[in-house]
C-alpha cells in the first residue's frame, strides 16, 4: 500500500471532487422539499418523487463510494 503523500493527495482530490458532486445532489433534494413541495409530491408508478430521489441519493452515495475505491486503488505495480 502506497502511503505517499503524492498518493494521499491524490485520493483526497477524489473524495472531494466525489462529495462536491454528490453534495450538489443533496442540495437540489432539499431545495426541492423545503421551496417546491409539490413537485416532491408528484407520483411516479404510486411513488412519490421525494420517495424515489430519496432512494437515488442512497444509491448515488453507495456508486460513488466504488467509484472512490476503484480511483484511489491505483495501477498494479506501483503509483500512476
Amino acid at each position: 500500500m502506497d502511503l505517499s503523500p503524492r498518493t494521499i493527495a491524490r485520493n483526497s482530490r477524489y473524495g472531494l471532487i466525489l462529495f462536491v458532486f454528490y453534495v450538489l445532489f443533496y442540495a437540489a433534494f432539499v431545495w426541492l422539499s423545503a421551496f417546491r413541495p409539490e413537485t416532491m409530491k408528484r407520483e411516479f408508478a404510486g411513488v412519490t418523487l421525494a420517495v424515489l430521489y430519496g432512494l437515488g441519493l442512497i444509491v448515488l452515495a453507495f456508486v460513488l463510494a466504488l467509484i472512490y475505491m476503484t480511483l484511489c486503488r491505483g495501477r498494479a505495480g506501483g503509483d500512476e
